[in-house]
């Protein structure tokens, strides 16, 4: 089957110092009608990583031996900054271990220049933009919660990992918030699971609402969500959870429904000076989160019903 392709023009960015080369490549792709290719040549990283920024590429060419970057170094760099790209090697040197490096690395090809003609070329750009689009796809999947489309506890797992590293780095503070929606099962057992999913995703957009887009939101299953942000000061952790609460108030005043939409939460603050795994920190955010959930459901209490509080641990 033959990989689907936009109608619209193939836009390659071409990183290679050698100029009779990058003249090579474009007379290559010149020859290829359908689909068309628009390429834009740089002869270093850095100047091509600019073009990147600016011009969004549907591929990157890339030379692994240029004037401000040698080798498999050229690959990573290129690679860490340009996440969502994918990337086919051209390289006039025969090297089976830096090849199997940067394929193992998530290079989309490996070419040499004397063995490329349009044919080839025009083939693995296609099989190269179609296959990188259909990973990112199974990323996502495997990484996010179906209902709510915020990350699954995998997703949570893999993105906590860097923030953690980047928090003893830069000696940042982080914390993390435990949610639970209040009385999903009576939800449920009274007005029926599909309710229940409006009330998870109403908590999913009050969250997404509340914290920015650099911050990691998790649904953990059932009725659990996490959100780890970082946060500098105590002051700044309750004013995130202060607009939390104001967002909830928001949405149930603004929303006529049969019941009222209510979250419990705890927080528990990671600190660079007194590392720990994300299992701890969750574990006590956990405990506050049921501690105030304990408060709240009080005999006689709809356990659904009622606001939340700021809580924090160290």
């Amino acid at each position: 089957m033959k990989p689907k392709v936009d109608a619209r023009p193939i836009k390659i960015l071409l990183i290679e110092d050698d100029a009779i080369d990058a003249e090579m490549i474009r007379a290559m792709l010149a020859r290829i009608r359908k689909p068309p290719f628009e390429l834009a040549c740089r002869d270093r990283l850095s100047t091509g990583l600019e073009q990147i920024a600016a011009e969004d590429p549907d591929l990157l060419l890339l030379g692994l031996h240029l004037p401000d970057s040698q080798g498999f170094d050229t690959f990573t760099k290129a690679a860490a900054l340009a996440p969502g790209l994918p990337i086919v090697v051209l390289t006039d040197l025969k090297d089976e271990a830096t090849e199997g490096r940067v394929l193992r690395a998530g290079a989309q090809d490996y070419l040499l220049k004397d063995e490329v003609d349009s044919n080839l070329l025009g083939r693995v750009i296609r099989y190269s933009i179609e296959r990188h689009r259909l990973q990112a796809a199974l990323r996502s999947l495997s990484l996010l919660d179906e209902l709510t489309g915020l990350y699954n506890r995998r997703g949570l797992l893999a993105f906590a990992e860097q923030q953690f590293r980047v928090s003893n780095r830069t000696q940042r503070q982080m914390a993390l918030l435990f949610v639970d929606v209040d009385g999903l099962k009576q939800i449920n057992d009274t007005f029926g699971h599909h309710e229940g999913d409006r009330a998870l995703v109403e908590a999913a957009r009050m969250l997404k609402e509340t914290f920015r887009a650099s911050d990691i939101i998790a649904r953990l299953g059932g009725d659990e969500f996490a959100v780890l942000f970082a946060g500098n000061s105590a002051d700044e952790v309750k004013m995130a959870t202060e607009r939390l609460q104001a967002n909830i108030d928001a949405c149930n005043a603004r929303n006529r429904r049969r019941y009222t939409l209510s979250l419990s939460f705890g927080t528990a603050t990671y600190l660079p000076s007194q590392p720990c795994s994300l299992e701890a920190l969750q574990a006590r955010a956990d405990a506050l989160m049921y501690e105030q959930k304990r408060k709240k459901n009080t005999p006689g209490s709809a356990p659904h019903l009622g606001g939340a509080t700021w809580q924090q641990t160290r």
